[in-house]
């Protein structure tokens, strides 16, 4: 069969973007009936655009506030009906059905109205009905119908009438029609979210409902996987809350292609920086920081993280709290550190044209700095996804106790929050060894916490005589604690909660140690 003129056309849209140039083109190039519903048909006869409302189709009113106007099946029939099929189309001569060629819909904005805080009744009022069903049944003809729901559409599927005499083709219809499916699916989603949320809400369900639709939608495929073997893409959730000022949604300003363990480090070196007010800098290298530190400038804060481990911060990722400037990079080009990836709220114009000179290195801009340990975090087990809270514990050190005869001083305490910030982005069995809020030594992904110790008193070296150590979680014997203290730490920060606390108090009782009980832990595995 034939590609069939667009000669009929359908449009009802909520995003007016372009809508009436559109609606000109195809009645003044080809011809085209347009017909149209409320404020759509409005907008296209204010501009001067012959249009017919939907009402003189279905020979029925609009109704019910504008919640029936397309179900009809003049609107249906016409849309549905297959063009190469005898008894299809006499049916629709005996029931006078005219054939609708092109579908141009856009939804009811239902995730911008739940997003701006509506209550519930407009809420529900702004889900779509008729829009979804004819989309959905243009969708299915695309055999015969096109349909459009992006305004950026607009243009391209112009251009290909324009050159084919007023038709579109088939390879075009059917994308467009997976289009379709793919937005009906999400807003669907959205709305089965929504609704589930506001019913699980009265049960206390709402961070779990017992249904979760998840709408993801691709940014890019990547370079490749965890290795090159291995193909792999990134998904932005559409749901994401504070998108505009997220990793996800971040601005490539520079640099290759970004790969999937350059996206994992990026995470974790974001993670970890969003943990500081003050100006702070996290150096991250395979998923481990190599690096912390927070001071009183984001230059400062670089060239002592960097000092923790120059040689794991060689081809690390970066990420800052507050804006990269060009004094920032002047610095780093002086530690003649390669970075793959630094992660920033913004470059400043001087900083991007330093790092020109280094096409490689990927620039990426969030827009800001959203708070740390937001919403519902997920991983991937075969065949499923693990759900939990994001690790957003509020830590207040008046919350927190001191079960030594060492108490902490008011400068001892804010060095060991800054450790206790850190350590919650190390792998467990996590220590974390720190002295000016500079990271100097870290151990983490151990079987054991002894290890973990003795991996960061070796990095740390001299510099732990007289620093602090934090421990994600209770030391369950006291050689881990012994091995801190034999290096010099004076102080300790841990949950607490072993059945052996008593045992390890003692310990840092006999050789004159702080130590600082959280009540809670900070696993990450």
């Amino acid at each position: 069969m034939a590609d069939p003129k667009v000669k009929r056309v359908l449009m009802s849209v909520t995003d007016k973007t372009g809508i009436v140039d559109f609606a000109r083109a195809l009645s003044d190039e080809f011809g085209a009936q347009i017909i149209s519903t409320g404020g759509t048909a409005k907008a296209i006869a204010e501009a001067g655009i012959p249009v017919t409302p939907i009402d003189e189709v279905t020979e029925f009113p609009e109704m019910m506030d504008g919640r029936v106007k397309t179900l009809h099946p003049r609107v249906h029939g016409g849309l549905l009906a297959k063009r190469d099929n005898a008894d299809h189309m006499a049916q629709a001569a005996e029931h006078d059905i005219e054939m609708i060629d092109m579908v141009v819909v856009n939804l009811y904005a239902f995730e911008k109205t739940v997003a701006g805080g509506a209550d519930f009744a407009t809420c529900i009022e702004n889900i779509d009905i008729g829009g979804p069903s004819m989309l959905r049944s243009a969708a299915k003809n695309f055999a015969s119908v096109t349909v459009v729901t992006d305004p950026a559409s607009y243009e391209g599927i112009l251009d290909e009438m324009r050159r084919s005499g007023g038709a579109t083709t088939l390879a075009t219809r059917q994308r467009l029609a997976l289009d379709v499916f793919r937005t009906t699916s999400a807003y669907d989603g959205a709305i089965a979210s929504w609704m589930g949320a506001q019913m699980d809400a009265a049960d206390n369900q709402l961070a779990f409902p017992e249904q979760m639709q998840l709408g993801l939608t691709k940014k890019q495929a990547l370079r490749y996987g965890e290795n090159p073997h291995q193909a792999a893409a990134f998904y932005v959730r559409d749901d994401f809350p504070g998108a505009e000022q997220s990793l996800a949604c971040g601005m490539q300003l520079q640099g290759k292609e970004l790969s999937y363990n350059n996206y994992l480090d990026m995470d974790a070196a974001w993670a970890a920086v969003r943990e500081y007010t003050e100006p702070a800098c996290v150096i991250v290298k395979h998923l481990t920081p190599c690096g912390v530190c927070e001071d009183a400038d984001v230059t400062t804060a670089y060239k002592r993280a960097h000092e923790c481990d120059p040689v794991s911060a060689y081809g690390g990722v970066m990420a800052f709290n507050r804006d990269v400037t060009g004094e920032t990079v002047a610095a780093i080009f002086e530690n003649k550190q390669f970075v793959e990836v630094i992660v920033a709220p913004a470059f400043s114009g001087d900083a991007c044209e330093m790092y020109a000179s280094k096409p490689n290195c990927r620039l990426i801009a969030t827009g800001g700095v959203n708070p740390a340990g937001q919403g519902i975090e997920f991983r991937s087990v075969e065949g499923g996804l693990l759900a939990q809270q994001s690790d957003g514990v509020a830590e207040d050190p008046t919350d927190f106790t001191c079960p030594t005869k060492v108490q902490p001083t008011p400068e001892m305490m804010d060095e060991l929050m800054f450790a206790w910030r850190a350590v919650k982005s190390v792998k467990s069995n996590a220590i974390l060894i720190a002295k000016d809020h500079a990271s100097v030594g870290v151990g983490g992904g151990q079987p054991n916490r002894v290890n973990s110790a003795r991996i960061a008193i070796e990095q740390a070296g001299e510099k732990a005589r007289g620093a602090v150590a934090a421990s994600d979680a209770f030391f369950p014997f006291r050689d881990g604690f012994d091995t801190l203290a034999q290096a010099g730490v004076v102080a300790v920060i841990q949950p607490g909660g072993s059945i052996r606390d008593e045992e390890v108090i003692a310990a840092a009782d006999e050789q004159g140690v702080c130590m600082v009980f959280t009540g809670h832990r900070h696993f990450r595995h």
